[in-house]
């Protein structure tokens, strides 16, 4: 049958009842998967080759993972944080039936898989050149699309982790160069390897100044430290209280929430975001050392005075 003939295609309702799903999530799968279509005088047509070959490639080995189960789960992709792993673990015990499940793969990395449309919400801290905005310019240069809304996590003490007593006289992100330590260092792709990278630019060197290894999260980089198989490390405050390390603060920073808006009021984002209005979110940070989260759940605009001195 020639391609361009009209009974090649698949209409939204057809195509629904070959993918067993309603219309509703042939939709959704359109804008999050990527299912073929064309709109042609107003409706959706669906080449039926292409949907073929787009469902063999999307075949798994997990039958029972259907379109409710993929409705359901809460998807969270990018910078990683000991306060939003707690508040992930207090939405599964409330909303046990809807679960939400993180991926660590640095801010740019949630942009990354929001540009995607690979998570219903990314969590990202990208300082910008200014030091007073995050994220905004970063989202406008590598997010296709709609901007996503971002909403305030939190805000955080960044700054250098040290052995407790700190045995090598460091005080400042001068002295990891000039006193050639082994330092843990975060991910290309990382807020916190931006920051690192943005202090450093400004007394004339970068991180191919500093020997060290990455660690893939704040706690590796404590523990790397407290171990011994570093010397310092830049890493968050709640951290180095946890291993009972030195901290030198550097900055005071803004971790946000980026939410596609097309999933902005679906059920189970709205349950994550009043989370952040309750008590027990505030005592969770609480129980952390360096969060700040006055602001946590308030939609960010660019240029807003947010940051507390």
């Amino acid at each position: 049958m020639p391609r361009n003939n009209p009974k090649s295609y698949f209409s939204t309702k057809e195509v629904a009842e070959f993918l067993g799903v309603n219309e509703k999530v042939v939709y959704q799968l359109i804008t999050e998967k990527g299912l073929p279509a064309t709109k042609v005088t107003g409706k959706w047509l669906f080449p039926k080759h292409l949907v073929e070959a787009w469902l063999e490639k999307h075949v798994i080995n997990h039958p029972g993972l259907g379109a409710e189960t993929r409705e359901n789960l809460l998807v969270i992709i990018g910078s990683n944080d000991p306060l939003l792993e707690k508040t992930i673990a207090l939405y599964n015990r409330r909303y046990p039936d809807s679960p939400a499940v993180f991926a660590s793969v640095g801010s740019m990395g949630g942009l990354r898989a929001l540009s995607k449309r690979l998570c219903h919400i990314a969590t990202a801290h990208l300082m910008e050149e200014d030091e007073r905005e995050y994220n905004f310019a970063y989202l406008q240069e590598r997010v296709e699309g709609p901007l996503p809304a971002v909403v305030n996590f939190c805000f955080r003490e960044q700054g250098i982790l040290l052995p407790p007593g700190n045995p090598q006289g460091i005080y400042s992100i001068a002295d990891l160069v000039e006193k050639k330590l082994k330092v843990a260092l975060r991910p290309e792709g990382t807020g916190t390897r931006i920051l690192l990278e943005h202090e450093l630019q400004k007394i004339g060197f970068s991180s191919k100044d500093l020997e060290g290894e990455e660690y893939n999260s704040h706690l590796e980089v404590g523990l790397a430290i407290f171990t011994g198989k570093a010397q310092a490390g830049i890493a968050i405050k709640a951290v180095a209280n946890l291993l009972g390390l030195d901290f030198i603060p550097v900055k005071q920073e803004r971790y946000d929430l980026l939410i596609p808006k097309e999933f902005f009021f679906q059920e189970n984002v709205q349950f994550f975001l009043a989370l952040l209005q309750g008590d027990e979110f505030k005592d969770l940070a609480s129980s952390l050392a360096g969060y700040n989260v006055k602001l946590a759940g308030r939609v960010i605009f660019p240029g807003s005075k947010t940051l507390e001195k």
